[in-house]
């Protein structure tokens, strides 16, 4: 079993930055992609960014696109999104998953993200 807990949203004014973590349970945390995802009020979950097992390849949504940073400190169990000039459209509760053969078969609880025009 795996348990990914996300922590660093807030409510931030458009402009600003956050920076999200996730923290995996279990010993096999680097031999897995992660993912992020969000789901905005009424709106389907919707892929933000992915990164390998060793961090050397990343993966982005066209939206968030030089704006995001994903990276991950495997000695930590940690995956990291960076998100730098927020918008009020990225107002979304942010979660993130194990990516196994290109699906997500865990996920966190999920933390808000909240983006004041």
């Amino acid at each position: 079993q795996v348990q990914l807990v996300e922590s660093g949203g807030g409510l931030v004014q458009a402009g600003g930055s956050l920076r999200l973590s996730c923290t995996a349970s279990g010993r096999t945390f680097s031999s897995y992609a992660m993912g992020w995802f969000r789901q905005a009020p009424g709106k389907e979950r919707e892929f933000v960014a992915q990164i390998s097992w060793s961090g050397g390849s990343a993966y982005y949504a066209d939206s968030v696109k030089d704006r995001f940073t994903i990276s991950r400190d495997n000695a930590k169990n940690t995956v990291y999104l960076r998100m730098n000039n927020l918008k009020p459209e990225d107002t979304a509760v942010y979660y993130c998953a194990r990516i196994v053969l290109g699906t997500a078969d865990y996920w966190g609880q999920g933390t808000q993200v909240t983006v004041s025009s």
